[in-house]
């Protein structure tokens, strides 16, 4: 099967060059779900550009009569955060002209509207195929008309225009995968929303992280927290609807590297996904050599209220750092800082304990620090099922 492949314009540039993306499109046979995968938002998280293309090469394989719907996949979708450079490093977290975070200046419908209790009311006698098309109707209509103030003399900032091109690919879709890795290091884990944990563990990692808090303003939150809102509103009226839509940010090791663990566990978490959700049918993809599970696997799943992030208390250099994905208890040494002074004194080493038992999930990659810079993440881990 071959995609159409599409190019959108995403930059001009002072020197007059233009700055692109591509969306890989693959249209099954059959009427079926949307699906929407991207990678490399922030400039270090490469990763994911790996996992998309060996989707490209599989699907590439897969005949049209075995995919329901259509997967639309976007690598490398922020030319701007992947070139930037300091040094020989890979930075791009932040738009540094407007000090912003590239996954923090999404359109949250919800967040423009008052009318969501009144809509479900409107709805509540209407079966749920129904309420979605009528419901995303009204989300599109409201998008839609943030292009009056884009193509206004007056315009945007280029993060509004950038955030616009990217969710009008997307805010259509059924299933929404945005694929990251630390900056830093990092395991591989997927981020999930509420009442979706069965849909999580078909990703087939090993940790699941609820979003428990959350504002709105990242891609896969921007996606679906108008349809968590809905549902809240439906449950309040005595109803209760879980529309099949989905978001998830897979989080695949470490920044700036193709960690080849990382690829493949991305990759097989996604085209097992892809099998459970009824998008890709073919009966024989174990023989193309995809190791697909029909159950899930044991995974751990933990909130993001549960994390804790680890901040060194002095400038100096980390020694005897705990290992990426050790298990601590309270109390256990996570790492030193070996503390320099200009003060005629001998140097001094300051020994840094857990506050709470969990697992350390990200972890620094520079062992020299300033005062309250960060030096790792702990989880706590609440459910093993």
């Amino acid at each position: 099967m071959l995609p159409n492949i599409e190019t959108i314009p995403q930059r001009h540039m002072a020197s007059g060059d233009v700055l692109s993306f591509q969306v890989y499109k693959f249209n099954g046979a059959h009427p079926g779900k949307k699906v929407y995968i991207q990678s490399n938002l922030h400039g270090a998280e490469i990763v994911g550009n790996a996992v998309i293309h060996q989707l490209i090469e599989f699907l590439l394989s897969v005949e049209p009569t075995d995919l329901a719907g259509e997967i639309w996949l976007v690598p490398v979708c922020n030319s701007m955060s992947t070139n930037q450079r300091s040094h020989f490093f890979s930075s791009g977290r932040y738009c540094i002209s407007e000090a912003k975070d590239w996954n923090r200046i999404f359109w949250d419908y919800e967040k423009f509207t008052k009318n969501i209790m009144e809509f479900a009311r409107s709805q509540i006698h209407l079966n749920i195929e129904t309420v979605r098309k009528n419901y995303l109707d009204a989300i599109q209509q409201k998008f839609t008309d943030l292009l009056e103030k884009i193509n206004s003399s007056s315009s945007v900032s280029y993060t509004e225009k950038f955030r616009y091109k990217l969710q009008s690919l997307s805010i259509d879709a059924d299933y929404l995968i945005d694929i990251h890795s630390h900056t830093t290091q990092g395991l591989n884990y997927v981020y999930y929303f509420r009442d979706r944990e069965e849909s999580a563990k078909y990703f087939l990692l090993p940790l699941g992280i609820l979003l428990d808090e959350y504002d709105g303003n990242a891609f896969d939150e921007a996606f679906i927290k108008p349809w968590l809102a809905l549902e809240k509103c439906f449950k309040e009226l005595g109803r209760e609807n879980k529309f099949d839509v989905e978001a998830w940010t897979l989080e695949l090791g470490t920044g700036m590297q193709m960690n080849p663990d990382s690829v493949e566990k991305g990759l097989r978490g996604i085209k097992n996904y892809l099998v459970q959700k009824g998008v890709l049918q073919t009966a024989d993809i174990s023989v193309k050599g995809d190791l697909l599970q029909n159950t899930s696997p044991e995974m751990s799943f933990s909130t993001r209220s549960q994390a804790k992030k680890y901040y060194a208390p002095t400038g100096g250099m980390i020694q005897s750092k705990v290992e990426l994905g050790s298990s601590v208890k309270v109390g256990d040494k996570l790492y030193q800082v070996l503390q320099f002074n200009k003060e005629g004194k001998l140097p001094t080493v300051i020994d840094v304990f857990a506050e709470q038992d969990g697992l350390i999930y990200d972890s620094s990659t520079n062992h020299a620090v300033n005062e309250g810079e960060f030096v790792l993440g702990l989880i706590a881990v609440t459910n093993n099922q």
